[in-house]
């Protein structure tokens, strides 16, 4: 069973920027699909990125153009780089095997003036 440990969340104003990160406590070069959850208050987890063991990438089309999902596969590391960050986009964020294992604590993600 594979660990994962969210970070790189915080506060940041509208049109700022995150990088968040999942650390794996073992290889994830064998996992095909990956991918990022958000959980925004009063609403149901919800999938916004994956990415494949060959690179290919998908993207809900609330973040679209906005975020980018990556994975260094050495380092046993999801990454999701988060720009023109809007307050809608505020909720904790999650990374997961698909289909999904274990859930790690997450991240929260605040955008706010």
């Amino acid at each position: 069973q594979v660990q994962l440990v969210e970070s790189g969340g915080g506060l940041v104003q509208p049109g700022g920027s995150l990088r968040l990160s999942c650390a794996a406590s073992r290889s994830i070069f064998s996992i095909y699909v990956m991918g990022w959850y958000q959980q925004a208050p009063g609403k149901q987890r919800e999938l916004v990125a994956t990415i494949t063991s060959g690179g290919s990438t998908n993207y809900a089309d609330s973040v679209k153009g906005r975020f980018t999902i990556s994975r260094d596969n050495a380092k046993n590391t999801l990454y999701l780089q988060m720009d023109s960050l809007k307050p809608e986009d505020t909720a904790v964020y999650y990374c997961n095997r698909i289909p999904e294992g274990s859930w790690g604590q997450g991240t929260q993600v605040t955008v706010s003036s």
